[in-house]
């Protein structure tokens, strides 16, 4: 039988959860039907020796790797028409975040990042039966791939962020098929774009509890020390706005004064690094909460803790509280919009609150309560959390 040609696209292999899903995805593909080729924009990450052998990594074409370089580094390499489009596109998203008065206007700027500069890209000249856009936005297999089907995932809580509603909205028009990672996800795009409802569908992030323990069992933790009476607090996340580490930071400093014994570690980085130092400094808890930087292998960190904890404003699928709940550990998350479909209440986590009194009495009260804790992780350790057959859904999209 003809195998069937298919593209998938992704900006990197940089340490994310979209890009440990992407990973997810790639090694459950039977390559024995399909013909995959990866075009990651730019070759660099260090998931990059993580990625199975199945797909062909494609080579870098120059123009579409200065999406993760900066404007002086792409006017420095001579490429000038995308240095001045993408001077224009972070202007004009600066501008109308600041008429909008919007918290986290980077999506104006990547919106418009590859709306000013995509006359300046190439199209690939390969067709394919299936052409796939792993993360947003979708231009380059919208309008510069042959496919016969277009399909692009949708990662984050459309109640949450703020975009372009009728540029997003001709972008998800080029393609065929829209894939969401939860019900919650979806709902809050076709809040939206009402008119995409049809085209679009659910499939869940892909895990492998296998993989994710083994991972647990071969690395190490060696900053996290412990010790009679200390509980450890983990949270693993990008260092941005939406993940909350600033109200982790805050409430850190009352259970503090309240006299818990506790140390909160972070692992991930982000453009907040600077401004979540000063405050840590500020509220002097240099000693009690630590910034780890990135890691690889976040799952040893996991496995050492006792408490994980997911303070986000917003998420699309967080794959890190899936994660937790493999290696069964007691869980406090915030009731951010896509919450419940991560857990549910009192069962395989605590859901508080979005303010930090609410963090603060979630963690209090599995500190505190054995009965509790205890139920929590007997709950997480005797459920299946694989999903490896959510890869029966890709293939019936490819049709």
């Amino acid at each position: 039988m003809k195998k069937r040609k298919i593209l998938i696209s992704s900006f990197d292999l940089a340490i994310g959860g979209v890009e440990r899903s992407l990973i997810g995805l790639l090694k459950q593909i039977d390559y024995q039907k399909y013909d995959v080729d990866l075009m990651l924009f730019k070759h660099e990450g260090d998931f990059l020796p993580y990625l199975p052998s199945g797909p062909k990594l494609l080579p870098e074409i120059p123009a579409y790797t200065t999406f993760r370089k900066s404007i002086y580094q792409i006017t420095k390499e001579g490429n000038y028409p995308i240095a001045i489009s993408r001077t224009i596109a972070k202007y004009i998203g600066l501008l109308h975040g600041k008429i909008k008065k919007v918290d986290e206007p980077g999506y104006l700027a990547i919106q418009y990042g590859w709306e000013v500069s995509s006359r300046f890209l190439p199209k690939l000249n390969k067709e394919y039966d299936v052409a796939i856009g792993f993360l947003w936005p979708h231009h380059f297999i919208g309008e510069k791939v042959k496919a016969r089907k277009k399909i692009g995932w949708i990662h984050t809580d459309y109640s949450n962020i703020f975009i372009n509603e009728k540029l997003d909205s001709q972008m998800w028009n080029k393609l065929d098929k829209i894939v969401a990672v939860s019900d919650e996800c979806l709902n809050t795009f076709v809040n939206v774009f009402p008119l995409l409802k049809e085209k679009t569908t659910v499939i869940e992030n892909i895990l492998s509890p296998q993989f994710i323990k083994e991972q647990a069992n071969i690395g190490n933790s060696t900053e996290i020390t412990k010790r009679e009476g200390k509980t450890v607090l983990l949270t693993v996340g990008r260092l941005s706005h939406a993940k909350g580490l600033d109200k982790a930071i805050r409430a850190c400093r009352i259970l503090v004064n309240a006299g818990y014994d506790i140390e909160w570690y972070v692992v991930g980085y982000g453009p907040l690094e600077a401004d979540l130092r000063e405050l840590i400094k500020q509220l002097n808890l240099s000693d009690r909460f630590f910034l780890l930087g990135k890691k690889t292998n976040p799952y040893p960190y996991i496995k050492n803790c006792d408490i994980y904890v997911q303070p986000s404003r917003y998420e699309g699928k967080a794959v890190t509280i899936r994660e937790a709940q493999i290696l069964g550990k007691p869980i406090v998350i915030t009731n951010f919009p896509t919450a419940n479909s991560q857990a549910t209440n009192g069962v395989d986590a605590l859901i508080t609150s979005q303010d930090i009194s609410g963090l603060v009495d979630g963690i209090q009260s599995l500190i505190n309560e054995d009965t509790l804790r205890n139920r929590l992780i007997s709950n997480v350790l005797s459920k299946d959390y694989g999903n490896e057959n959510e890869i029966e859904k890709l293939y019936n999209l490819i049709g």
